[in-house]
Formats: structure tokens, sequence, C-alpha cells
């Protein structure tokens, strides 16, 4: 093993490093997030370093593993939930989520005629920004039978927000003394994917990761309205659409909590396990976001996902803190 000089790589330089020392680095990062020892925020910032220096050695099996993932550790917080609160915070969700939906995905369809943005890539960003980010996209790209590139430029628009927002709205929310509920039910609606919704509402406080969580999954179930809006717009009337299906799951866990006392008994041991998965969910997910994916995205798509995103989180949080 050695790890050698540097290669440069239109203009940016990166460092060589042998593959077995490579896939070492790698592995001794997962068992320290899996350790419980660091926060998602850190998690996905050691990502990102490993990604563009070392670089990732399983790149190919990247975006499923943190599919799986991400999916099995919402599950898992389930169990710390209570489903007579989460019914309330869900109602008090509901208006917000259908309002910003059906806004953000207009808006999303001027602003990308303005730009004069590919179609399909343009919706696919305003889903991601719409919905709930990387699954939002994953289930509306067959839909409109997008091609690779369309789809890759759309995920890494939501992914790098994504990383933006998990720093930047939990220290808005402590500036503006946000709630723990204000602050659940905020960045529900205007951080694009559950992995950065629930990290975010993780470090602010336990009543503000229940509220998030249930809110955002209650979100995701607008894929399939959205899903059959699309296929008519986009006249696709052959395509199948993927249901979430672990929300089901997440429902099943709440229930098991809330009604079956047995489950109180593994219910903390499955909860920690749970947020030990989120925070490898954010380590592959900044693992995933190397120098060739950031400039694949070009300044137009980036600029329509920022205004966006700057559209709904300005209007949640005004509409949050003057009219809940």
């Amino acid at each position: 093993m050695k790890t050698q000089t540097v290669i440069k790589n239109n203009n940016t330089t990166f460092l060589k490093i042998d593959p077995t020392l490579q896939k070492i680095i790698f592995g001794v990062l997962i068992v320290l997030c899996l350790s419980g020892s660091i926060s998602p925020p850190i998690a996905l910032v050691l990502g990102l370093v490993v990604a563009n220096l070392s670089g990732h050695p399983f790149i190919e099996l990247n975006h499923k593993a943190t599919n799986i993932l991400l999916q099995v550790s919402v599950v898992g917080l389930g169990f710390g939930m209570n489903v007579n609160s989460e019914i309330s915070a869900g109602k008090e969700g509901f208006i917000f989520t259908v309002t910003s939906i059906f806004c953000t995905l207009i808006l999303g369809l001027f602003i990308g005629k303005w730009l004069k943005i590919d179609k399909k890539t343009s919706h696919l960003i305003s889903c991601g920004t719409a919905i709930c980010g990387g699954s939002a996209i994953a289930a509306i790209a067959p839909v409109i039978k997008s091609d690779e590139k369309q789809t890759s430029v759309a995920l890494a628009v939501i992914f790098i927000l994504n990383s933006i927002a998990l720093f930047l709205f939990p220290a808005i929310g402590h500036w503006l003394h946000l709630s723990q509920q204000e602050f659940g039910l905020w960045c529900a609606i205007a951080i694009h994917d559950t992995s950065s919704v629930v990290g975010a509402a993780n470090k602010y406080g336990p009543e503000a990761l229940q509220i998030a969580t249930t809110v955002k999954l209650a979100r995701a179930l607008w894929i399939i309205p959205v899903a059959l809006i699309t296929a008519m717009v986009f006249k696709n009337n052959s395509s199948k659409i993927k249901i979430p299906y672990f929300i089901g799951l997440f429902i099943v866990a709440m229930l098991l909590n809330t009604y079956i006392p047995e489950t109180m008994i593994v219910a903390p041991s499955l909860v920690s396990i749970a947020k030990i998965g989120l925070t490898l969910t954010l380590f592959l997910i900044g693992a995933g976001l190397n120098f060739n994916v950031l400039k694949s995205v070009g300044l137009k798509p980036l600029l329509q996902g920022i205004l966006l995103w700057a559209f709904i989180a300005t209007a949640a949080l005004l509409s949050i803190m003057y009219f809940n």
C-alpha cells in the first residue's frame, strides 16, 4: 500500500491513493459513524471530505445503500413515536403541505421556462423540492422517462442544497428562537430529503424530530397524486409509479409502540440504532458528492433549485411564525 502524489483532472487537484488504503480509510469512517460518537452533520462533512480527497471505493453501490439505510432508519424512528400525538402533528401540517407543494410546482414551471432549462430536468427539480427530494425524483423519473443525465443533475441539485440545509436550518431556528414544534414543521416542509429533515430536526430536539418525521412522511405520500398528474401532463400513461412502502412500515412501528406495551422494552434500542443508521446514511450521501458531480449540475439548474428552495423556506417560515 502506498499513497502517491497528486493527479490533476480538469484543473482540479485530487489525491491519488492506493485502492486498498482507500478502502481502509472508507471502512474506518464507516465504523466511526456506527460508533455513535459523531453527529449526522459531522458525518456528512466526513463524507464530502472522503469523496473529494481519497474517493469512494464503492461508488456504484452508494445510491442503493443510502436508499435502503434511510428507509430502515425511518422505520426504526417510528418506534419512538406515539400515534395520537403524530396524528395531531400531521393535521397541523396538512394545509402547509398541500399549499406549498402545488405553489412550488407551479413556480418551478415558470422558473424553468424563464431560465430555459430542459423541461424534464426542471420538473424533476421542482418535484424534489416540493415533496421529498431524491425519493420524489426517483419516483417521477420513470414516469417522464428522463435520461440518466437529467435525473443525475436533478439529484445533484437536491443533494447539494440538502447538505447546506443540515447546517443552516438549526442555526436559523436557534437565531429566531423557534420552538421545537415550529422548527419541526418548518424543516419538514422546507428541507427536501427525509434524511436531512430528520438530521436537522434531531439536532434541534426530540419534539422537533417527532413532528418533522411525521409531517415529512405524510408529505411523501403526495408522490402518488403528483406522479399521476405528471403522467397526464407528459402524456405517458404506461409508466409505473413507485410507491414508498416504507411509510407503511413506519406507521406500523408507531402503532406497535403506542398500543403494544411489550414494544417499549426494545423501542429505545431500535430508535438508537435508527439514529446511527441515519448518521451512516448522511455519510454515504456526502461520499457521493465529488467534484465531478458538482460540476455536472450547471448554473441554471442549481439556480432554479436555490430559488425554489428560498421560496418554500421563506413562505413556510413566515406562515408558521405569524399565522400558525
